[in-house]
């Protein structure tokens, strides 16, 4: 029962805490990993299947050396005394988790528009979206942090939960090492994995894995959100309509969900470094998309991270007796 005390205190530690600026953090080594490893490949691997096989070892190095490391710091500190090594489990499964980062970058763009300082909204959002935020009227702006928000609750908090939950069950395992195998992937995925040069080669593993990785508990967070909607076969409707024609297996199926949960529309045309990309529809626009909105999408979000937090523990409290 460790492990379920571990799960509760680091989701706790990340909801009162999340990531302090300046600390030291799992995924700032990764990134710097990432980041040296891609400009000597770049640097030296000049062809189409060289770079390829240059991302595949650096996708399985990092995945897998992640869980591998953690797993030994957390076995270290433990034989040193058991209390640290729970102390730093729970300090490193608390890294996994970014809800109270995501929460907080929401409220503070949209902090700025209530204020009325739209310029400053769109410098700050320029911050954690991928796309053009210089001339986003407010309505895009509500847009693009309600697809951040969504985008994201699976992969920065329900998939390294459920991770996590799948490390608890497994013997001699626990939490952490999955979880930050994981957190790796999806640092991956987030550096290299595009489509667009330079990475077009070096980051199709990690891309191609982070799908992987994230497709179950992508759809089990679908469905959690369709039943904490009170109308889960209205938004599994919507999800199998739109979600297939967005070009992400996971994040149209995320962000389709809360679409259809909050009867709003996500999807359009954005623009890239000048260049206008358009993306699928998903939802129905029956309301406008209001800060209201978001807040309530964070509130699922955190109600979909509880609920499976206690199922966890239901589960394991009655396989203990």
């Amino acid at each position: 029962m460790n492990s379920v005390i571990v799960l509760i205190l680091a989701a706790y530690l990340d909801y009162i805490i999340g990531d302090p600026w300046g600390w030291p953090h799992p995924v700032r080594v990764m990134g710097w990993i990432i980041s040296r490893f891609s400009k000597f490949a770049l640097k030296y691997c000049h062809n189409p299947l060289t770079q390829r096989l240059a991302g595949i070892l650096l996708g399985i190095f990092l995945v897998i050396g992640s869980g591998i490391v953690g797993y030994l710091i957390i076995q270290t500190t433990k034989s040193l005394h058991p209390l640290l090594g729970i102390a730093i489990e729970i300090i490193l499964l608390a890294s996994c988790f970014a809800a109270k980062s995501l929460r907080a970058a929401a409220q503070t763009v949209l902090q700025l528009l209530t204020l009325g300082k739209i310029q400053d909204a769109r410098c700050t959002l320029s911050n954690y979206v991928g796309r053009d935020t210089e001339h986003l009227t407010e309505s895009e702006i509500l847009r693009a942090v309600l697809e951040t928000v969504t985008e994201n609750a699976t992969d920065a908090v329900t998939a390294p939960l459920f991770y996590a939950i799948v490390g608890t069950f497994l013997p001699f395992i626990g939490p952490v090492p999955l979880a930050l195998a994981y957190k790796a992937s999806s640092t991956l995925d987030s550096m290299v994995g595009y489509r667009h040069a330079p990475y077009t080669y070096l980051g199709w593993f990690s891309a191609r894995l982070e799908d992987g990785l994230t497709l179950i508990p992508c759809r089990l967070t679908v469905i959690t959100i369709a039943l904490l909607s009170g109308k889960p076969l209205h938004v599994i409707h919507i999800c199998q309509r739109d979600a297939p024609n967005d070009p992400s297996p996971n994040s149209g199926w995320s962000e389709c969900a809360y679409a259809a949960t909050l009867g709003v529309q996500l999807g359009g045309t954005n623009w890239y470094r000048g260049v206008a990309k358009h993306k699928p529809l998903l939802g129905d626009a029956t309301y406008p998309i209001t800060p209201a909105s978001i807040e309530q999408a964070l509130q699922i979000t955190r109600c979909c991270f509880l609920l499976w937090l206690g199922v966890m523990t239901l589960l394991l409290f009655a396989i203990n007796r």
